[in-house]
């Protein structure tokens, strides 16, 4: 039940969230006298619709998306010198602007998007990624101030008994395995490591570092046991670790293969713990996440490459493998799974939604039809040809012809829908081990 409250939670906020990001548009768009004559959440057949005002407001079958209608998108023929439709690609753009042109009722062509000036096209554009950026950032505040979330801190859970090598599954000890470092040095669960070769710990992923690093070398412990300080000598030893990201995550190479390195080991566990923090660290929290999304974008091909790659040949995906909507919920499921607190489990659901949302305003960005981005662009070399031609003292030109660039958006769109398909097979036959 859990699992599928989790599946819920996720979809229902996925669908909020594709709301809000046409609001983005919308708004702005009836603000600067635009007339909208759509507002749809989804796509294919229409499950519900409802007419208020001159704006039809609906619920379509397929969840994974969503439009609003805005009159007159691209400028018609007439406006653009009524260029001749040669080859395939001439008629598709024709027929463009004839469909928007036919949107434009009687006396209204004030009213079209391809009337409003560079900037007011931006913010209609820009409006609907902007929204996703402003529900993450929402998202992550509630998580942050109110929630908080699991860190490790500086108190032992348990202590290893032996050491095992980084790639091995065992979950007991041999006879022949070596003793780990910190049962040899007398650390208990329940100790709070206070002070690690003279330097104070005031995390665990310090302690982590400097334990890494100490491979082979006595060092002086100091834990915190029964309320009273005690001294012992650990030496941690060298052997095979996981390699770690920036989040604390091993990393993968191409076969899914746990990356290693020669580093210090102790054998030692955390105890968890809830930690809050205050509003200002938020900003700096979703400015990493986006730079992190903006990294994994820019790789997109590579990485969707590595995921059909691993698919088809039956090894396990990248632990930071990109995800389709099936591997978004499973993950949102295994949280609400998950054996803790249903606070916790809100924080993790909210969490995978804010990273979905700045992913959703990162992608949007692309400048390639029929993505915001797209549309950002042509706004952007329309009003750049206008300003040279002021600058130069020329008559200023028409606008841009965007419906030459409709050809483009059905290839963009019917790549994005195999890449989509793609994700959903993976994510079924060989989903990411979260």
């Amino acid at each position: 039940m859990a699992y599928l409250v989790g599946v819920v939670v996720v979809v229902l906020v996925v669908l909020a969230s594709i709301a809000l990001h046409e609001i983005g548009h919308m708004v702005p768009a009836k603000r600067f006298g635009v007339r909208v004559s759509q507002y749809m959440v989804g796509f294919g057949p229409t499950l519900w619709s409802r007419t208020r005002g001159e704006t039809e407001y609906g619920l379509k079958a397929i969840p994974l998306g969503g439009y609003v209608r805005l009159i007159g998108m691209y400028p018609p023929g007439e406006a653009v010198g009524n260029p001749p439709a040669r080859g395939w690609l001439g008629r598709v753009a024709r027929d463009a602007r004839a469909a928007s042109a036919e949107e434009i009722r009687p006396g209204e062509d004030h009213r079209a998007f391809y009337r409003l000036s560079t900037p007011k096209k931006l913010v209609v554009m820009l409006g609907g990624p902007v929204m996703n950026l402003v529900i993450a950032f929402v998202l992550m505040a509630i998580v942050t101030v109110l929630i908080g979330s699991q860190v490790p801190g500086t108190t032992v859970s348990a202590v290893s008994e032996c050491v095992l090598p980084a790639t091995s599954t065992a979950t007991t000890c041999a006879s022949s395995d070596p003793k780990a470092p910190g049962a040899v040095a007398g650390l208990r669960a329940g100790d709070r490591i206070v002070a690690w070769g003279g330097t104070a710990i005031t995390s665990w992923d310090q302690l982590t570092e400097l334990i890494r690093g100490d491979g082979g070398r006595t060092v002086r412990v100091v834990v915190e046991r029964d309320g009273q300080q005690v001294d012992l000598t650990a030496t941690p030893v060298v052997t095979q670790r996981p390699v770690l990201d920036s989040n604390g995550i091993a990393e993968t190479d191409g076969s899914g293969k746990v990356k290693t390195v020669d580093a210090g080991f102790l054998g030692v566990s955390p105890t968890y713990v809830v930690q809050r923090g205050s509003i200002a660290s938020v900003p700096g929290e979703v400015w990493s996440i986006t730079s992190q999304t903006v990294s994994v974008v820019a790789t997109l091909p590579t990485r969707v490459l590595s995921v059909a790659d691993s698919t088809v040949h039956g090894t396990p995906r990248d632990g930071n493998s990109v995800m389709g909507i099936v591997g978004v919920g499973r993950v949102a499921g295994e949280i609400g799974a998950a054996h803790v607190g249903w606070q916790l489990k809100l924080g993790g659901w909210l969490s995978v939604l804010a990273g979905l949302n700045i992913a959703l305003f990162v992608f949007n960005l692309i400048p390639l039809p029929p993505l915001d981005g797209g549309h950002v662009a042509a706004a952007l070399w329309e009003g750049a040809r206008r300003q040279v031609a002021r600058l130069r003292g020329r008559v200023r030109p028409g606008p841009s012809d965007s419906a030459r660039l409709v050809p483009l958006a059905y290839g963009v769109f019917v790549l994005l829908g195999a890449v989509g398909l793609l994700l959903i097979w993976a994510d079924i036959v060989n989903p990411v081990q979260v």
